[in-house]
């Protein structure tokens, strides 16, 4: 069954329950009431009768007259003496020879009761006639109920169609809304079966209605859902791309140096030098590759200890100078001691992946510099560097795998950029609650800055990889 038929289901339901409840109500209280209304007849009519039944010298009962006004009012009167002796009825009754209501003459005070009578029901009141607290005889006054029975009959018919015509108006119109309040669901399923046809993540599902409500807001989610999922698999594709152009520079080095040994017939240790140097490229790749993998998947926790960020600075400043050796400046600015938490190996490489990216985009004669400081409870690591500096347009994107600005910071000649460095270099900084922050320099050139929180207290054993 579909959802817009259980929904329809589901109204006509509840309106039925409601209209049997109400229905069960209305008849009890008209019911009720009639009857309450019949009783308050019997009872004056028996108030009215009393004062005309008198006791004999011998002590039997005798009624004066009976008013005439009670026959035509369709009020049953009898009279009942000892013994159960019929002392006086009303000419009305079709059968005065036997008591309207048998156990009623029995009762020691004013009962009603519902008896039939001649195939017809009656409510007959007992009323015990008394003197001197010794029952004498008993007054019987009865009235028909075929008009509370009518009363009630016709109610019950109207009370039966009127739910009816209810439920079947709740149902056809808890199809409609539904069926209006759904369609957009419709365009919903219909968008994802053309998009796993036809493989196209950039449609996007067009939604009329309030976007507050509940079936916009699913909508506006879907549509970002597949936001991500477009933006996810156009960064595979070009990442699979990407790799895949890596992978074959190196490749076609070492087949090209294997073929011109091959055609030599003799090792050449320039050849060898060549393979040896694309086969560590290689290696290098791929470890960065199952680095970011692993990272990403969580799998790869890090240590969390106090490290003096000051000391690890230093050490890579010394291996950083033998890599730029005289083709640039590296400047050791403002430098203050810092303790924070994290992995020390982690973080060198932090320093070692940002302060390699600047030496290897800026040009010979160039100058970068480098400072360590405070920022309340932040610690703020800065490079600077005065190269060609990164376009507006490419700074939301540096931190993505693969990705050069080739226009404005040109690929090194040693073909040892991937540009891997800084995304992982922004993963660990991530995973240390930090961020990273670029800035261009002005009048050119590029900033760095890396801000850690300061160590409070001890740290924690291990930084859980997200």
């Amino acid at each position: 069954m579909s959802l817009r038929a259980r929904l329809a289901l589901l109204y006509t339901t509840i309106v039925g329950g409601i209209l049997l409840l109400f229905g069960t109500a209305v008849y009890v209280t008209v019911g009720v009431t009639l009857t309450n209304q019949v009783d308050n007849t019997l009872e004056f009519r028996a108030k009215a009768i009393i004062p005309n039944i008198v006791i004999g010298t011998g002590g039997q009962l005798r009624v004066q007259t009976l008013p005439a006004q009670d026959f035509t009012a369709g009020v049953y009167i009898q009279v009942w003496g000892k013994n159960n002796q019929l002392i006086d009825a009303s000419p009305n009754m079709p059968d005065s020879s036997r008591p309207m209501d048998t156990s009623g003459l029995e009762a020691t005070r004013p009962v009603f009761h519902d008896v039939p009578v001649s195939g017809t029901r009656l409510r007959v009141l007992s009323v015990p006639l008394a003197v001197s607290n010794r029952i004498v005889g008993v007054l019987q006054v009865g009235a028909s109920l075929s008009v509370v029975e009518t009363t009630q009959m016709v109610l019950l018919r109207v009370l039966l169609v009127g739910a009816i015509i209810s439920m079947v108006t709740a149902g056809l119109g808890g199809w409609i809304s539904t069926q209006h309040a759904l369609s957009p669901l419709e365009a919903v399923t219909q968008t994802a079966l053309q998009i796993t046809r036809a493989d196209d993540l950039s449609r996007r599902i067009p939604y009329q209605g309030p976007p507050e409500d509940e079936v916009g807001q699913l909508i506006n989610a879907f549509n970002q859902t597949l936001g991500r999922l477009e933006n996810l698999f156009n960064t595979q594709r070009r990442f699979l791309a990407d790799v895949g152009h890596e992978l074959r520079t190196p490749l076609t080095v070492i087949k090209g140096n294997i073929d011109l040994m091959r055609r030599m017939q003799q090792t050449d240790d320039e050849s060898m030098d060549s393979i040896v140097s694309e086969v560590d490229r290689l290696t290098r790749l791929v470890g960065d590759l199952l680095l970011l993998a692993q990272a990403e998947s969580g799998k790869l926790p890090m240590a969390n200890q106090t490290v003096e960020l000051d000391t690890v600075l230093l050490d890579v400043m010394h291996q950083m100078r033998v890599l730029a050796r005289d083709r640039l400046q590296l400047k050791l600015g403002e430098i203050d001691q810092v303790l924070v938490c994290g992995d020390q190996d982690r973080l060198k490489q932090v320093l070692v992946n940002l302060i390699g990216n600047s030496i290897k985009y800026t040009p010979p004669g160039g100058e970068i510099i480098v400072g360590l400081g405070k920022s309340g409870t932040r610690a703020r690591l800065t490079i600077s560097d005065n190269g060609p500096g990164i376009p507006p347009e490419d700074i939301p994107h540096i931190f993505e795998r693969f990705y050069r600005g080739e226009k404005s910071r040109t690929r090194s000649k040693d073909g040892k950029g991937f540009g891997l460095g800084l995304s992982i270099a922004y993963w660990i900084v991530r995973n240390h609650e930090g961020t990273i922050e670029v800035s261009q320099r002005q009048p050119h050139g590029t900033t760095f800055a890396v801000w850690l929180p300061l160590a409070q207290g001890e740290c924690k054993e291990e930084i859980g990889a997200t």
